[in-house]
Protein backbone atom coordinates (compact mmCIF):
# COMPACT_ATOMS: atom_id res chain seq x y z
CA UNK A 1 0.00 0.00 0.00
CA UNK A 2 1.32 3.64 -0.95
CA UNK A 3 1.23 6.30 1.46
CA UNK A 4 -1.32 8.02 -0.79
CA UNK A 5 -4.11 5.41 -0.05
CA UNK A 6 -3.04 4.32 3.65
CA UNK A 7 -5.88 6.30 6.12
CA UNK A 8 -3.31 6.95 8.47
CA UNK A 9 -1.03 8.80 5.99
CA UNK A 10 -4.11 11.08 5.16
CA UNK A 11 -4.71 12.12 8.40
CA UNK A 12 -1.25 12.60 9.32
CA UNK A 13 -1.64 15.10 6.00
CA UNK A 14 -4.87 16.72 7.60
CA UNK A 15 -6.50 14.88 4.59
CA UNK A 16 -9.20 13.39 6.70
CA UNK A 17 -10.20 15.16 10.33
CA UNK A 18 -9.48 13.64 13.40
CA UNK A 19 -9.75 14.88 17.42
CA UNK A 20 -6.03 15.54 18.44
CA UNK A 21 -4.99 14.42 21.55
CA UNK A 22 -1.11 15.71 20.45
CA UNK A 23 1.06 16.59 17.70
CA UNK A 24 4.26 17.30 17.11
CA UNK A 25 6.82 16.81 14.19
CA UNK A 26 7.02 13.16 14.38
CA UNK A 27 4.33 11.75 15.99
CA UNK A 28 -0.18 12.26 16.01
CA UNK A 29 -2.24 11.39 18.53
CA UNK A 30 -5.71 11.13 18.07
CA UNK A 31 -9.13 9.74 19.54
CA UNK A 32 -9.76 6.08 17.91
CA UNK A 33 -13.33 6.47 15.97
CA UNK A 34 -14.62 3.26 17.09
CA UNK A 35 -13.40 3.73 20.68
CA UNK A 36 -13.67 0.20 23.59
CA UNK A 37 -13.38 2.25 26.39
CA UNK A 38 -14.18 5.51 27.86
CA UNK A 39 -10.55 6.67 26.83
CA UNK A 40 -9.02 5.25 23.42
CA UNK A 41 -7.05 7.03 21.30
CA UNK A 42 -3.75 6.45 18.81
CA UNK A 43 -0.02 7.22 18.54
CA UNK A 44 1.11 7.33 15.02
CA UNK A 45 4.38 8.06 13.60
CA UNK A 46 4.46 10.16 10.76
CA UNK A 47 6.80 8.31 9.12
CA UNK A 48 4.81 5.32 7.27
CA UNK A 49 5.92 2.40 8.58
CA UNK A 50 3.47 -0.68 7.63
CA UNK A 51 4.01 -2.69 11.08
CA UNK A 52 6.44 -3.11 14.21
CA UNK A 53 8.13 -5.85 11.63
CA UNK A 54 9.36 -3.11 9.36
CA UNK A 55 10.89 -0.82 12.73
CA UNK A 56 14.90 -0.83 12.32
CA UNK A 57 17.63 0.84 14.88
CA UNK A 58 17.11 3.53 12.77
CA UNK A 59 13.80 3.89 14.81
CA UNK A 60 15.06 3.95 17.92
CA UNK A 61 14.34 6.72 18.67
CA UNK A 62 11.18 7.31 17.31
CA UNK A 63 9.71 4.55 19.13
CA UNK A 64 10.90 5.53 22.18
CA UNK A 65 9.31 8.54 21.88
CA UNK A 66 6.16 6.84 21.47
CA UNK A 67 6.17 5.00 24.04
CA UNK A 68 7.37 7.27 26.55
CA UNK A 69 4.42 9.68 25.28
CA UNK A 70 1.48 7.15 25.89
CA UNK A 71 1.93 7.37 29.92
CA UNK A 72 1.94 11.34 29.70
CA UNK A 73 -0.79 11.37 27.24
CA UNK A 74 -3.01 8.95 28.69
CA UNK A 75 -2.66 11.07 32.35
CA UNK A 76 -3.59 13.98 30.30
CA UNK A 77 -6.87 12.37 28.98
CA UNK A 78 -7.86 11.47 32.80
CA UNK A 79 -5.87 7.93 32.92
CA UNK A 80 -4.70 8.27 36.39
CA UNK A 81 -5.18 4.44 38.00
CA UNK A 82 -3.17 3.06 34.53
CA UNK A 83 -4.03 1.81 30.85
CA UNK A 84 -3.43 -0.69 28.40
CA UNK A 85 -1.41 -0.29 25.29
CA UNK A 86 -1.57 -2.19 22.46
CA UNK A 87 0.47 -3.07 19.02
CA UNK A 88 -1.09 -5.24 16.51
CA UNK A 89 1.26 -6.47 14.27
CA UNK A 90 0.63 -8.03 10.91
CA UNK A 91 -2.21 -9.96 9.94
CA UNK A 92 -1.77 -12.60 12.65
CA UNK A 93 -1.81 -10.34 15.23
CA UNK A 94 -5.62 -8.17 14.53
CA UNK A 95 -3.68 -5.46 12.98
CA UNK A 96 -6.33 -3.95 10.27
CA UNK A 97 -4.91 -0.77 9.11
CA UNK A 98 -1.03 -0.96 7.89
CA UNK A 99 0.37 2.10 9.23
CA UNK A 100 2.09 1.61 13.11
CA UNK A 101 0.34 2.52 15.66
CA UNK A 102 -0.05 2.08 19.40
CA UNK A 103 -3.66 2.00 20.92
CA UNK A 104 -3.47 3.53 24.50
CA UNK A 105 -6.91 2.78 26.33
CA UNK A 106 -8.35 2.85 29.44
CA UNK A 107 -11.41 3.47 32.17
CA UNK A 108 -14.52 1.97 32.76
CA UNK A 109 -13.86 -1.93 33.48
CA UNK A 110 -10.99 -2.89 31.26
CA UNK A 111 -11.24 -6.95 30.27
CA UNK A 112 -7.77 -8.78 30.78
CA UNK A 113 -5.76 -9.36 27.05
CA UNK A 114 -6.14 -12.96 27.32
CA UNK A 115 -8.66 -14.78 29.15
CA UNK A 116 -7.92 -17.79 31.66
CA UNK A 117 -10.51 -20.09 32.52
Amino acid sequence: MSTNDCLFCKIVRGEIPCRKVYEDDEVLAFHDINPVAPVHFMLVPKLHLSTLDDAGEEHSALLGKMLLLAPRLAKEQGLENGFRTVINTGKGGGQEIFHLHIHVIGGGNIPPMVRRD
